[in-house]
């Protein structure tokens, strides 16, 4: 028998269509009704001006690197297994930034500003949104 995996996000009701969208290959953010402006991760309040005018919307899927990291060593399961990866942070066009992983590319080829889209890496219960070179 195994034990949890700690490498999986909790699915809330909060934050369930979300991991919904992701499953279908879309990329949502959250929108302010008051102030306009995006926010990730999901919560029911604008984290700018404390709105709860606040509803979801499909993301372009498009973002632009603002910085990254080779991970070579990592002794946590089952990341482990998977270095090296390229831990990144991206500006989604929408405004949010977003933790995530690049893939399809090396760290060679990366550079601070490169545009990037998304894609969705299935982990088992749920799937991943990573970025790739656009």
């Amino acid at each position: 028998m195994s034990g949890p995996r700690y490498d999986l996000p909790t699915v809330e009701a909060e934050t369930a269509p979300w991991w919904e969208a992701a499953r279908r290959g879309e990329l949502l953010v959250r929108r302010c009704g008051g102030c306009g402006r995006a926010h990730l991760y999901p919560r029911p309040f604008c984290p700018t001006c404390w709105s709860e005018d606040v509803d979801w919307e499909r993301a372009a899927g498009t973002a632009t690197l603002y910085t990254w990291s080779e991970v070579r060593a990592n002794d946590l399961p089952p990341f482990r297994d998977r270095v090296p990866y390229l831990a990144a942070i991206v500006d989604l066009d929408e405004g949010p930034r977003l933790e995530t992983t690049i893939v399809g590319t090396t760290e060679d080829e990366l550079t601070i500003g490169m545009r990037l889209k998304v894609d969705f890496t299935d982990v088992g219960e749920v799937f991943i949104p990573v970025f790739r070179p656009a």
